[in-house]
């Protein structure tokens, strides 16, 4: 996956910083994404010891929050305290396994006190990193910043009062005066939790050693662990154990500290979580359309170089189109959709991005594109489905018209339903036999992240059904004309899922 950002790599840090020696740390990740995120976090963040479970990936880096931020392929960041094997559940009763889960605290309690301190640590450097950035900030950027502030409010002001003022004559207008009410309390709403973060921060971080730390418990249970115990329980357990053993106060509503604890049949987890708002929800993203993560993925495994014309021809809000863009800057982007609410949606995503100057909008049809053959190196898309999208045998149409628009070795990357596998199979050559290359995760470096001592079977099992869905994927996709299958994922998309689908063209199609 060459599109993944690599490059020098983070910076080693000083001598006696809370990374000289790596920290260990894991992320959370939509089901069949962990590919994605480990190569990511070996490529941003310098990552060793990489492993993972489904939907978790754990690694060690030296790199600090600042790097760690930029990870776009998880959904949240966590300290790890603590990975262990999972609770015996006991036909015995609950006595044991309420032993075990207070075991979690009280076994080794120094990991958990030095756990603690690196977590300070680690957020009082992102403090301090954050001030030194804003405080070296170019004086004529801050004074141009500044000034478009004070002119957005002046015609906001004037704004106001024009609708004010004719508002009972123009009944109309109305809507443009509850409209820009919206978008006052929306930036009142987003400076406030933003205020209220760094407020949070730093209130853990000084003043404050930890006998005085306030927390509270977040549980997840699972498998026989959640049949027997509510999530509710097992807080209940571990937060009368900390404060049994460290003297912490619980706060359920705006402690210092999160602890996040998840039970299941493979494994038993303990984490801190960074932040407040999940890494996957992009500050730059008005209105999200495709999650950010799978967007981002599917970018990523364009291989998008510079120079490249990128391609969503069904961008909807252009999620896909902005995700590549941030990543990928050196390239020019172009997106068609034939929804006059999509592309204004999109517009608007756009400008909020600053981007307007590097994606280029068309109203225009998949399968009747206005461009010339053979003229677009990648293409990146979002094949709709679901109730609202009855496309049938229309995808035999779009992958045609995308056939002829692409470049002979350009790549399209797709994110299909299962439905549209199926007929794409039909659309198989009799007696041709799929021969690319595995998306499997184990790489050089990259290990299976298993119960301690791989007992249990945990290494087969996790590997296997990976391995599994992935070439499902790749046994529903077919060769169609001189489109080539090369990579397949299957990811969830929530209550359904999907597949990322990555072609590459062959040779001319003579379209």
């Amino acid at each position: 996956m060459s599109g993944t950002p690599g490059g020098a790599g983070p910076p080693r840090p000083e001598p006696g910083s809370p990374l000289a020696e790596g920290a260990r740390f894991f992320c959370t990740a939509g089901r069949g994404l962990e590919p994605f995120l480990m190569r990511e976090v070996r490529a941003r963040v310098a990552a060793t010891q990489v492993e993972y479970v489904s939907g978790k990936v754990f690694f060690t880096t030296c790199s600090d929050l600042s790097m760690l931020k930029k990870l776009k392929s998880a959904e949240r960041l966590f300290l790890l305290i603590k990975k262990q094997f999972p609770l015996t559940v006991s036909s015995a009763g609950k006595g044991k396994m309420l032993n075990e889960m207070q075991g979690l605290i009280n076994d080794d309690p120094g990991s958990w006190l030095n756990a603690i301190s690196l977590w300070k640590s680690l957020l009082e450097l992102d403090a301090k990193n954050e001030k030194l950035s804003q405080g070296s900030s170019h004086p004529l950027k801050r004074k141009v910043e500044e000034n478009e502030t004070i002119i957005a409010k002046k015609l906001k002001t004037e704004q106001m009062q024009e609708i004010k003022e004719n508002k009972d004559c123009h009944p109309g207008k109305r809507i443009g005066e509850e409209t820009l009410q919206q978008e006052d309390f929306i930036t009142k709403t987003e400076n406030f939790q933003e205020e209220e973060f760094r407020n949070d921060v730093e209130k853990a971080i000084v003043g404050h050693n930890q006998k005085d730390l306030t927390f509270r418990v977040s549980c997840r249970c699972s498998g026989a662990v959640g049949k027997t115990f509510t999530a509710q329980e097992v807080g209940r357990v571990i937060g009368i154990a900390l404060m049994k053993q460290f003297g912490w106060k619980a706060d359920l509503r705006n402690p210092d500290l999160e602890i996040f604890i998840h039970l299941n049949d493979i494994y038993s987890v303990v984490g801190i979580p960074f932040f407040r708002v999940p890494l996957a929800n992009r500050a730059y993203i008005q209105t999200a359309g495709l999650r950010s993560t799978i967007a981002w993925a599917m970018a990523s495994l364009a291989e998008i170089q510079a120079g490249a014309l990128v391609l969503d021809p069904m961008c909807g809000l252009g999620t896909i189109l902005l995700e590549a863009a941030k990543e990928w800057p050196d390239v020019y982007y172009v997106g068609a959709d034939v929804s006059d609410s999509q592309l204004l949606g999109a517009c608007e995503n756009l400008k909020a991005a600053g981007l307007e100057d590097r994606i280029e909008l068309l109203k225009a049809s998949v399968i009747e594109l206005p461009l010339p053959s053979e003229s677009v190196n990648i293409i990146i898309s979002d094949i709709p489905f679901g109730k609202k999208f009855k496309l049938g045998k229309d995808i035999k149409s779009i992958l045609q018209e995308m056939e002829r628009v692409l470049r002979v070795d350009g790549a399209v990357v797709l994110l299909l339903s299962e439905d549209h596998h199926r007929r794409l199979k039909d659309c198989e050559e009799s007696g041709i036999r799929l021969n690319s290359k595995s998306s499997h995760p184990d790489e050089p470096g990259i290990k299976k992240c298993l119960n301690p001592e791989g007992k249990n079977g945990t290494s087969e099992t996790v590997s296997s059904s990976i391995q599994a869905s992935n070439q499902e994927g790749l046994d529903k996709m077919s060769p169609f004309g001189s489109l080539v299958p090369v990579e397949c994922y299957k990811v969830s998309l929530g209550k359904t899922d999907a597949f990322i689908s990555k072609y590459r063209k062959s040779h001319s199609s003579g379209l």
